[in-house]
């Protein structure tokens, strides 16, 4: 089972990712908005922004969080950290649904071209 340390390293490298992405994956994380990500077997919570294409985890909370983030994911552990690793296909674990995605109808629709 994947450690609080280590998906919030996964986390840092997503944003790494984002970051230094081009053309359509570029724009699609070019929002301003909440996010979370909820650890399931950690029963943890990472709170944050997805702005300008970096995700800055500003707090780790336990459970699930009080205010809904406008996109929110939930996976396990290890899940996160074989997705962020390029071990696991985000849309095959989203489609068989080992990961959650939740957003406003136009934030998904501009999300999918990160799948």
């Amino acid at each position: 089972m994947a450690t609080i340390e280590e998906c919030r390293t996964a986390l840092d490298k997503l944003s790494d990712n984002l970051a230094g992405a081009q053309g359509d994956v570029r724009s699609a994380a070019a929002l301003n908005r909440s996010l979370s990500c909820r650890i399931t077997d950690l029963d943890i919570t990472f709170v944050g922004r997805l702005e300008d294409g970096r995700i800055e985890v500003l707090d780790t909370l336990p459970g699930t969080p009080r205010e809904r983030a406008q996109i929110r994911l939930t996976m396990s552990g290890d899940d996160l950290v074989s997705m962020v690793n390029g071990e696991l296909n985000f849309a095959k674990a989203w489609g068989s649904g080992r990961v959650r995605l939740e957003a406003g109808l136009r934030d998904l629709f501009r999300l999918r071209s990160l799948l």
